[in-house]
Formats: structure tokens, C-alpha cells, sequence
């Protein structure tokens, strides 16, 4: 049981940072080679799944590129919105809201995974002293 819950919490930090790294990458990659230009949402699916913008200013002026999403969460903007992006030169896709760039908001899913694989991490650790403490006791006499 105590393998299990051990188990479980590194499943959780594998989960943490799944949803840690590549946002923080990101973000990084776009605040060190980003281009800031103004955009105008186009369309955004209702639940939302995916935001289209196109871009107003610079080379790519007139592109339209879907917002990538930063751990799973999307801005909520309404078709016909003013928007600034920041997007990789390289690769316009990989865009988010410039104020997400400057002050990303906060990664709840990564956050939710660290708290429960420390409260599984910690379960763990009672759990082994608790056995390696009744085992000791419950030893006959001399057999140690």
C-alpha cells in the first residue's frame, strides 16, 4: 500500500510538471525573441477551446493564428475584441496574450498536482514509520 500511494505521488509530479514546464518555457521563449503586435479576435469556440486572432501590425499583418493556450487555460475575449499578442517569430502559433507574457496567470492544474503529490509524498513517509514502528514492537524478544 505504502509502494502505491508512493506511486501516486510521483504519478503527480509527472502531472505537475507536464503542465509546469511547457507553459514556463513558453513564456520565456516569448518574452527573450517575442514580437508584441495588436490583434482582433476572429473567432472563439464557446467553451473555449480555441481563440483566432489576426494580427493587425508587423510582417505578419493579416495572419490569422489560433492563441495557444497556457496550461489548458484560454483569454476571454469575444469575437470583434482588441487584443495585444505576443508571438514567436518562427513559429506564430505559439502566441498568447501579451499580458500573459509579462505576468502569466496562475497555473491552477500544476499547482492542484503539486499539492496532492505532497500530500501522497507525505502519506507515504507517516505511513513507513507507522509500519516500521508496530513491526519493532510486535517483534518477539531477542529476535532483533
Amino acid at each position: 500500500m505504502i509502494l502505491g500511494v508512493l506511486g501516486g505521488g510521483l504519478l503527480c509530479v509527472a502531472l505537475a510538471l507536464a503542465f509546469w514546464l511547457p507553459s514556463r518555457f513558453l513564456v520565456q521563449d516569448l518574452r527573450d525573441t517575442g514580437v508584441t503586435v495588436s490583434a482582433h479576435v476572429t473567432k472563439v469556440d464557446n467553451k473555449p477551446k480555441y481563440v483566432q486572432v489576426k494580427f493587425l501590425q508587423g510582417e505578419l499583418s493579416g495572419t490569422e493564428e489560433k492563441l495557444w493556450d497556457y496550461a489548458g487555460m484560454l483569454p476571454d475575449v469575444h469575437p470583434g475584441d482588441a487584443l495585444i499578442v505576443t508571438y514567436d517569430p518562427d513559429d506564430p502559433h505559439r502566441s498568447l496574450p501579451h499580458a500573459w507574457v509579462t505576468d502569466p496567470p496562475a497555473n491552477l492544474p500544476a499547482y492542484g498536482s503539486s499539492a496532492i503529490a505532497a500530500f501522497l509524498f507525505t502519506g507515504a513517509v507517516v505511513g513507513t514509520f507507522r509500519r516500521r514502528r508496530l513491526l519493532t514492537r510486535s517483534s518477539p524478544p531477542g529476535s532483533a
